[in-house]
């Protein structure tokens, strides 16, 4: 009777082993799954990092962009401005010639009134002193304005 005891627990311990064998194999390739993803996270998060870096010096760089951006769109709106100013006053004075009866695109005759040839030498001098306080951007915008005309 002990001998079928023991041999229906050896039979019931065999069994137990089997099925703790087989969970071990499945832990065991589960390990090793787990290994390859912690590899490949490893390299993902690697990547991540140096993909933020570059975005941030990227976003520097843009940032540093904008800035100068922000400036030339500031000398820009100075220009027009100053442009929009300067002809009004030139449609003033040109309006005024027009209503003294002097006409502009007669050869000899001045399109602003009392202008004369001191004074046109004058405006020529004072023209080259404006230049060389002007930026490239002011003299280039005069001369696309004088393009216009």
């Amino acid at each position: 009777m002990l001998d079928i005891i023991v041999a229906v627990l050896l039979v019931v311990t065999i069994g137990y082993a089997a099925v703790l064998n087989r969970r071990l194999r499945g832990l065991r390739r589960d390990k090793e799954e787990l290994a390859e993803l912690s590899g490949s996270f490893g390299e993902a998060t690697m990547r991540a990092s140096e993909s933020i870096g570059l975005l941030r010096s990227a976003a520097d760089e843009l940032g540093s962009r904008i800035d100068g951006a922000q400036e030339l769109r500031d000398d820009l709106q100075f220009l027009i401005e100053r442009g929009g100013g300067t002809a009004d006053r030139l449609e003033e004075k040109v309006r005024a010639a027009r209503a003294d009866g002097v006409n502009p695109t007669k050869p000899g005759s001045s399109p602003i009134p009392g202008s004369g040839d001191g004074d046109l030498e004058e405006a020529e001098e004072i023209e080259k002193d404006d230049a060389m306080t002007k930026s490239e951007a002011e003299r280039e915008l005069l001369k696309a304005l004088r393009a216009a005309r």
